[in-house]
């Protein structure tokens, strides 16, 4: 029987003995019952977790943000510093499709600023004697694709006389959409190496913990639980505080993610312990020992991957954590400071309650945060639930 088939991401498929192969992407009433029982854990967990909404939802989310962190300087039609002194506190751009009644191609008006004497507050006023069509890859300042490729073309632009704002602007007249776009590079990526370097102190303490025991182990559980006693916040506080304010921004940058990377491996490594306990007696490591495999071998190859998916869903939960915390020492000013540009950084200009009540888009960070925050959520579950694939 010949079944048509497409490859999936996760090894290779199982063959039923009416020749067919497993296809998750068949109907259930379709599959060949065989499918099942001789596919792979890959296969069943991609299987279960694209099932899960949410999951999907929450990937394809933080797809777009990764994608937009990493080609910021295209995607953003000014540069995040560059200051447009007309426009100071300046409020969203809304595009327009609708010119003296009749369709157009999408277009913005100009704006037209006067003090108001009375409340001091700017006032703008639009515009519209003219249209100012965007246009797409269009010039504009120069900068550095992916930090690395000199180039001047950037994703969208207006004609010359307007100007394109779709988040507002701030305080010193930058543009507040160029300035989220390049703080997702600093505020995504601490929690990606933030998390890549809490795992490797987790795991790596974590097994020898429970593989070694002894006075290993009790050295190591009683580091676990000092800094488990620490208050989060202002131990936080207090080690940012330490960074040296003449360092340079990459220097504090690389500091605070050592510091939330220090903090953030305890969790795992008594869970990695647990079950490391829980396995190492089990007849497989009786057999690698016989084999004279190595005890460092035995950790890596045969105990870590016997709950690997706990390992991955540790992951993607352990993430948000690292942002939240990197924004919230950026928000109290202990954290990056300007000219580095991180969401917690855009969020001191929110701490005042009257300039957030008169220019609310400068709360739109936070939003980016709550959004990224939730899609690592939504996603840490739908693995949760996809680690037991025979369950659906």
């Amino acid at each position: 029987m010949n079944t048509k088939w497409w490859p999936l991401p996760f090894g290779r498929f199982g063959r039923t003995r009416s020749g067919s192969r497993f296809d998750p992407r068949k109907p259930r009433r379709e599959r060949d019952p065989e499918d099942i029982y001789l596919a792979s854990s890959g296969q069943l967990v991609w299987r279960a977790f694209r099932k899960h909404k949410l999951a999907m939802f929450g990937l394809a989310v933080l797809g777009v943000l990764y994608v937009l962190a990493i080609f910021a300087g295209f995607f953003a039609p000014y540069d995040p510093w560059q200051r447009h002194t007309g426009y100071v506190t300046a409020p969203p751009t809304p595009i327009r499709v609708v010119h003296e009644g009749r369709p157009h191609w999408p277009f913005v008006y100009a704006s037209t600023v006067e003090l108001n004497l009375d409340t001091l507050a700017r006032e703008y006023t639009v515009d519209r004697s003219e249209p100012y069509e965007l246009r797409f890859f269009v010039r504009g300042e120069p900068y550095k694709l992916m930090g690395l490729f000199p180039t001047d073309v950037r994703f969208v632009g207006v004609e010359e006389g307007g100007k394109l704002f779709p988040f507002g602007t701030d305080s010193l007249g930058r543009d507040v959409y160029s300035r989220v776009l390049q703080g997702a590079r600093i505020s995504l990526s601490i929690g990606l190496i933030g998390v890549f370097i809490s795992f490797i102190l987790g795991v790596t303490l974590g097994g020898i913990s429970g593989y070694f025991g002894g006075t290993v182990d009790m050295v190591i559980q009683r580091i676990i639980e000092f800094l488990g006693q620490l208050p989060s916040i202002p131990l936080w506080m207090a080690l940012a505080a330490a960074v040296p304010t003449e360092w340079p921004p990459v220097r504090v940058y690389f500091m605070i993610t050592l510091v939330l990377s220090v903090l953030g491996w305890t969790g795992l490594a008594r869970t990695v312990r647990g079950k490391i306990l829980q396995l190492r007696t089990e007849e497989f490591v009786m057999a690698a020992r016989f084999a004279g495999a190595s005890q460092f071998a035995i950790i890596l190859k045969h105990l870590l991957p016997g709950f690997a998916s706990y390992l991955i869903i540790h992951i993607t939960l352990a993430i948000p954590e690292m942002i939240l915390g990197e924004t919230a020492l950026s928000f109290i000013g202990v954290g990056l400071k300007a000219p580095v540009v991180s969401w917690g950084v855009m969020l001191q200009e929110a701490q005042n309650v009257r300039t957030v009540a008169v220019n609310p888009w400068l709360m739109l960070p936070a939003l980016f945060v709550i959004a990224t925050v939730l899609c690592f959520n939504f996603v840490g579950d739908g693995l949760r639930d996809a680690a037991d694939p025979h369950s659906s």
